[in-house]
C-alpha cells in the first residue's frame, strides 16, 4: 500500500519502542506521546538511549519492535526522506560551497517550489541574519552558522524538527543566547521541536516538558520545575542540579505532611513529595533551599542542628558551604551573596534550616549516588 507521509501532521507517538543490538537493548520498552507544536527534549547522559530515540524518529534506525506514528499516519518503516521530518546536527552540515541563500533554498527547490525568494528571506529575518545571504558558511561564525541550519530546516516546514545536541559546539555564552532564541523561534513557528541533549541546564531553559533517559527507559517525565523541585528517583534528583539525600525514616503523619526522623532530628515534608513505598527514606532538599544560621539564632521551618562548616567557596553569585553533620554526612548549601547575611566562616557551629515544602521523600533503598557521577561539563568537552 503507498501513501503520502509528507503530509503527516499531529502528536508523535512512540508506543512501546525496543531496539535491540544483539543481546543489548539501546531503548528499552518506550512508550511516549509528544504533543503538536510542543518543545520537548529527551535528557540524558550518553549511551541512555537518547540519540537511539531521535534516529528511530528520524527513519535512520527502524525499531525491533513498536510503532511511530505522526499523527494518524504510522511512519514506523517510511523512508528518512519521506518523512515530514527535519534534523540539525551539532556540526550544521551546510554546504560550503553555495550561498547561505542557497542553503536555506535547497531544499525548496527539491520540492519543486519556483519562487523561493519569499520564503527564504522570512526565515533569514526571523534568524536575524539576512544581510549574510550572499556569504558562504566558512565566512560565518559558529553561532550564525547554527542559525542558518535551523533557518534551512524550518523554511520547509516540516510538521518535527529534530536537534541533535545543536548548541554542543558553540562557547557557554553564546551557548546561553542560542537556548533562549530557539525557544523563541520554535514559538514564533510553532513546529514541534524534539530536542536531545545530555545538558541539563539547555534542556530546562528550552523545554516545555522533558523525559530524563537512563538505561533506555524514562526514569522521569515532566515539566522542568516538576523534576527539579520533586524528582521521584536519585537519578534525577542528581542529574538534574545537586541534591542532599540524608537518610531518615517515615516516623510519624500530620494532616498533609510526613514526620521524619533524620539522625535524631524530626523534620515535615509534603506527604505530594513522597515516593518511598515504606517508612526507610532519604529526605532531599536542594542545596539553594537551605539556610545557615549560627547556633543561637533563631529559626523557622526544619531545622537540622550541630553542624559546622567545612569549607568556603566563593562564587560570585553566591557562596558554596560544605556543612559537616554530627552523623558524618557533609551537605552542600548555595547562599545568594545578597547583602542580607553575613558570610560565614570555616570552623563555625551552624544550624540549617528550611521550609518543609522544599522537601521531597525518596525510596530508602535507592542508590545516593545514581545520576551524580555524570558530569555534563565533562561531556560538554568531548
Amino acid at each position: 500500500m503507498s501513501f503520502d507521509a509528507s503530509t503527516a501532521r499531529g502528536d508523535l507517538i512512540l508506543t512501546r519502542i525496543t531496539k535491540s543490538y544483539g543481546d543489548f537493548k539501546a531503548v528499552d520498552d518506550l512508550s511516549l506521546t509528544i504533543p503538536k507544536g510542543s518543545f520537548f527534549a529527551l535528557l540524558g547522559p550518553s549511551g541512555c538511549g537518547k540519540t537511539t530515540t531521535l534516529r528511530m524518529i528520524a527513519g535512520l534506525e527502524e525499531p525491533t519492535v513498536g510503532s511511530i506514528h505522526l499523527g494518524e499516519t504510522d511512519i514506523t518503516t517510511t523512508k528518512p526522506y519521506q518523512r515530514p521530518i527535519n534534523t540539525v546536527f551539532q556540526n550544521y552540515a551546510l554546504f560550503p560551497h553555495l550561498t547561505i541563500f542557497e542553503n536555506i533554498a535547497f531544499g525548496l527547490r527539491r520540492r519543486g517550489v519556483k519562487d523561493v525568494d519569499a520564503e527564504v528571506n522570512k526565515v533569514l529575518n526571523l534568524v536575524e541574519l539576512p544581510h549574510l545571504a550572499g556569504r558562504k558558511p566558512t565566512q560565518l561564525s559558529g553561532g550564525q552558522q547554527q542559525r542558518i541550519a535551523l533557518a534551512r530546516a524550518i523554511v520547509n516546514r516540516p510538521a518535527l524538527l529534530l536537534l541533535d545536541e545543536p548548541l554542543g559546539a558553540l562557547d557557554l555564552k553564546l551557548r546561553r543566547q542560542m537556548q533562549i532564541e530557539l525557544k523563541w523561534i520554535q514559538k514564533e513557528v510553532g513546529l514541534t521541536f524534539v530536542h536531545v541533549t545530555h545538558d541539563q541546564e539547555e534542556a530546562m531553559t528550552m523545554a516545555d516538558t522533558i523525559a530524563v533517559m537512563n538505561e533506555g527507559q524514562i526514569e522521569q517525565m515532566g515539566s522542568p520545575a516538576d523534576l527539579y523541585d520533586n524528582p521521584e528517583t536519585a537519578f534525577v534528583a542528581n542529574f538534574l542540579g545537586q541534591s542532599n539525600l540524608i537518610k531518615g525514616t517515615i516516623s510519624g503523619n500530620d494532616g498533609d505532611s510526613l514526620v521524619a526522623d533524620l539522625y535524631g532530628q524530626k523534620i515535615s515534608l509534603p506527604k505530594s513529595r513522597s515516593h518511598a513505598t515504606d517508612n526507610s527514606i532519604y529526605a532531599g532538599i536542594r542545596p539553594e533551599k537551605f539556610r545557615i544560621s549560627l547556633l543561637n539564632t533563631p529559626v523557622s521551618g526544619n531545622v537540622l542542628s550541630g553542624g559546622h562548616i567545612e569549607d568556603v567557596s566563593y562564587i560570585g553569585v553566591s557562596t558554596q558551604y560544605q556543612v559537616a553533620m554530627p552523623w558524618g554526612q557533609e551537605l552542600i548549601v548555595f547562599e545568594q551573596n545578597d547583602d542580607g547575611v553575613a558570610p560565614f566562616k570555616k570552623g563555625d557551629a551552624v544550624n540549617i534550616s528550611w521550609e518543609p515544602i522544599f522537601t521531597f521523600a525518596l525510596r530508602g533503598d535507592e542508590d545516593v549516588t545514581a545520576g551524580s557521577e555524570v558530569n555534563p561539563e565533562v561531556l560538554d568537552e568531548e
